[in-house]
């Protein structure tokens, strides 16, 4: 399996948490945070973007957002873009 492939895996199942476990305020903003930082390492910067996650107080609206698949998924574009690859 190919490195953004893996990491699209590992996002859309970070995706999953913050659907289910996200959703606990309080709890949330910390698996927001913790989950920028994975995504930081994973791409970079870029990555930071998820820690627009941790504005919503509530927890409840952000849970419906898969950031990090989104992420992924541009991430995994660009790189193909770069690459010369047809999508």
């Amino acid at each position: 399996m190919r490195a953004d492939a893996v990491k699209l895996v590992i996002a859309v199942f970070l995706d999953l948490l913050d659907f289910s476990l996200g959703r606990i305020i309080g709890y949330g903003t910390i698996l927001d945070v913790a989950f920028a930082a994975i995504a930081f390492l994973l791409w970079g910067p870029i990555g930071l973007l998820q820690l627009w996650e941790a504005l919503d107080p509530t927890d409840q609206i952000d849970g419906f957002v898969p950031t990090m698949t989104l992420i992924a998924l541009t991430q995994m574009r660009r790189i193909g873009k770069t690459k010369g690859e047809e999508r």
